[in-house]
């Protein structure tokens, strides 16, 4: 294992001080910090190498092509692909999953063909694929959560089926921490010939992640939620598919050669990298890649899982009638993630009392609304028995407060955290009385 306080040292933010107070990071999901590993790489890439890729001879642009080109190698290793050729760059999670829904749904999918997300997706994996299905004519349709926080295996027989050509689900909830069953959903989708897309942005920077072992078709991650700049991100895919998908988006560096009449592509994974790319975010994705290696993602795990049981069992004892927790209770079975309400105050008005203190969280539905409709997650003591009518009143009625961990959070924090949820507790009557700020939108 490493020591957490050994690791603060790279990141230079954690040094800060937010409304007098130490800074306690605990809003990791939505974006980490940046260790100084990956700052000091960009500062040098930009005084020292910066020139475009792929475009010409001169030593600056042959050594960024090279520092690019290394880091698609590193982030296959990180991944355990079977080659740097099926790592495709690209700006995060969002823009992965849009790519295989345009350059692979638009070319396979027709009319009745079936998509089968499930409730607990991020907007991001979700809302593609519904626009594609609203452009081909096809059917989406989900697979439920239950009150636990786990994927209702039982309903797979009735929504999986011979009509089904897409299965899309996250590997691991960015709101319940849930890590999903990924054998089980690619052995359904084996058995009616559909493609598996997964969305790896909460499981990737969490867990060890061996592409060869979890067998779906597509994976996509953020750079900015594994200590990477923001602007970065990765699609792997299977060699054989992407080669046969069309392009998504076409341009400068997708060609080999071009006349009036024809158009000769060039090999993966550039063809699907469009354009001059974010090069020194690419870069650093790469340096962040190593630092979570010299780590090992496997001691990242146990880490963040000390830190959820230590948190679920403090929580547990000093607030069972007061704090409302959501999503698995076993620490094996979900990621560093803990979302709660304050029973009869709302979200946003404790994630603000939380930044007075100088603690970080996020608060709100995190992008996945439907599933906190779906499981009503709301700050009331009964939640209403339908949603209401107006957007911006579901928007305020319905969220949650989330602390997510990482590399650097300690049990020293999770202390100070659970005092100051004691704080808020005893001023519940006092805050009930603050006006809920406007609800965030961010991821």
């Amino acid at each position: 294992m490493f020591d957490p306080e050994e690791v603060r040292k790279d990141f230079p933010i954690l040094s800060r001080k937010i409304n007098g107070r130490p800074l306690v990071y605990f809003d990791n999901a939505a974006s980490t910090q940046k260790p100084i590993q990956v700052i000091n790489v960009i500062v040098e890439f930009y005084r020292n190498h910066y020139a475009n890729i792929h475009r010409g001879l001169h030593t600056l642009s042959q050594e960024a092509s090279e520092m690019y080109e290394k880091a698609h190698e590193t982030l296959a290793k990180f991944i355990n692909a079977y080659s740097w050729e099926e790592v495709v760059f690209c700006n995060n999670t969002t823009d992965a999953m849009n790519l295989v829904a345009y350059a692979w749904g638009l070319k396979n999918l027709r009319e009745g063909d079936e998509i089968v997300a499930t409730i607990m997706d991020h907007h991001s994996t979700m809302l593609p694929w519904r626009k594609i299905a609203k452009m081909k004519g096809a059917v989406v349709k989900y697979i439920n959560v239950t009150p636990q926080g786990y994927l209702d295996y039982d309903s797979l027989n009735t929504i999986i089926t011979p009509k089904t050509k897409v299965i899309v689900f996250p590997i691991a909830s960015n709101v319940l921490g849930t890590i999903n069953n990924v054998e089980e959903l690619v052995k359904r989708a084996r058995e009616v010939g559909s493609i598996v897309v997964a969305d790896g942005a909460q499981s990737v920077p969490h867990t060890l992640t061996d592409v060869r072992k979890l067998g779906v078709d597509f994976l996509g991650f953020s750079g900015h939620k594994m200590l990477g700049p923001t602007g970065s991100g990765v699609l792997w895919g299977r060699r054989d598919i992407l080669e046969e998908m069309d392009l998504f988006k076409v341009g400068g560096d997708t060609i080999r050669d071009v006349t009036v009449d024809d158009t000769v592509w060039l090999d993966l994974p550039w063809r699907f990298e469009a354009g001059t790319p974010n090069i020194e975010a690419g870069i650093a994705l790469g340096v962040a890649a190593e630092y979570l290696m010299k780590l090992g993602m496997e001691n990242v795990r146990e880490h963040e899982k000390h830190l959820v049981a230590y948190t679920l069992k403090r929580l547990s004892e000093e607030f069972p009638d007061d704090i409302r927790v959501y999503g698995p209770r076993d620490p094996g079975d979900k990621t560093g993630v803990v979302s709660f309400n304050i029973i009869g105050l709302n979200h946003h008005t404790v994630a603000k009392a939380l930044d007075l203190f100088g603690i970080a969280v996020r608060s709100g539905m995190h992008c996945a609304h439907p599933l906190h409709y779906s499981l009503k997650i709301t700050y009331l003591e009964k939640p209403p028995s339908s949603l209401p009518e107006k957007p911006e009143d579901r928007l305020i009625l319905y969220g949650s407060v989330r602390a997510s961990y990482y590399v650097y959070n300690t049990f020293e924090e999770v202390d100070y955290f659970i005092e100051t949820l004691g704080k808020i507790v005893n001023l519940k009557e006092a805050l009930k009385k603050e006006k809920p700020e406007a609800p965030c939108t961010g991821s």
